[in-house]
């Protein structure tokens, strides 16, 4: 009888094994599927191939996985801009998640956000097929503006390039848009920050004109909300932009916000060094 026991408990375990390692492969069958529709939503024809032609600066592919993205998830993309990360999110989440812009304000008494916001109404809108199911919210940390997703809603908040816009409306404005980010998101969330690096032992004026941010402004804004650094990664991170050009960020690539001047110097830099910050909602 105890020959007996020990075979079919021996068996049981063997029926385990076999099912969890099936489990584990289909979950890495699964996790390369994934990675599969991110890299054919970077590499679709509907980019804007300006966009497009940035992507060894910006790696998108690595920067999106390291903030563990999943096509199943509801994405806000805080001020989106020209719709860089837009072209690759929406496709990406069409089908299974949600994409959420936290656009500019139609409404704003400012030119320059009403005509950023009819830019992007105009872009969604030609080609509905593509960004029919993307929704759009207003994003407006300064108006105190901040209606974009429903509170805990959210799996992943991203914002590229946008925290020293924040930074010159004031301190105020800076910790009302990090506060929104973790109110959007639920419990274990993800608020994934990639932002212009300042040197430690430069100073930071209070409007970061330059567009460039201390790293440690960055996690002491999040932190003064409730977020914990989960990590960081070097992944755009560039050693030879010493972030000390005339007219600050804007004289590098793509921009050359100094024409000519230079201009084979900034070319030779590339684009900014940047922060890749990961940040969780406890």
């Amino acid at each position: 009888m105890k020959l007996l026991h020990n075979t079919r408990r021996t068996a049981l375990l063997a029926s385990l094994t076999v099912l969890l390692g099936m489990s584990s492969v289909a979950s890495i069958a699964q996790a390369q599927v994934e990675d599969q529709s991110l890299k054919a939503a970077i590499a679709a024809g509907h980019r804007t191939p300006a966009f497009a032609a940035r992507d060894a600066a910006r790696h998108p592919y690595e920067t999106l996985s390291f903030f563990g993205i999943k096509p199943n998830m509801t994405v806000v993309e805080l001020a989106p801009g020209g719709g860089w990360y837009t072209e690759i999110l929406a496709p990406y989440l069409r089908d299974k998640g949600r994409l959420v812009l936290g656009g500019d304000d139609p409404a704003s008494t400012q030119a320059y956000f009403q005509r950023s916001a009819a830019r992007m109404q105009e872009k969604l809108a030609a080609n509905p097929a593509l960004y029919d199911r993307v929704q759009v919210g207003v994003f407006n940390p300064a108006a105190g503006k901040l209606s974009y997703v429903a509170p805990a809603s959210a799996d992943l908040v991203l914002t590229f390039r946008n925290v020293h816009n924040w930074v010159s409306q004031g301190e105020a404005a800076t910790q009302a848009a990090f506060k929104s980010a973790f109110d959007s998101l639920k419990p274990g969330g993800v608020f994934g920050v990639v932002e212009h690096r300042l040197p430690a032992d430069r100073e930071q004026d209070a409007k970061a004109s330059s567009g460039y941010v201390h790293q440690s402004y960055v996690v002491r804004m999040a932190e003064s909300v409730g977020f914990k650094l989960a990590g960081s990664s070097e992944v755009n991170a560039n050693p030879k932009d010493k972030a000390d050009h005339e007219g600050g960020v804007w004289a590098l690539p793509p921009t050359y916000g100094n024409k000519d001047k230079d201009r084979a110097k900034y070319e030779a830099i590339g684009e900014s060094d940047r922060m890749t910050l990961k940040f969780v909602k406890p």
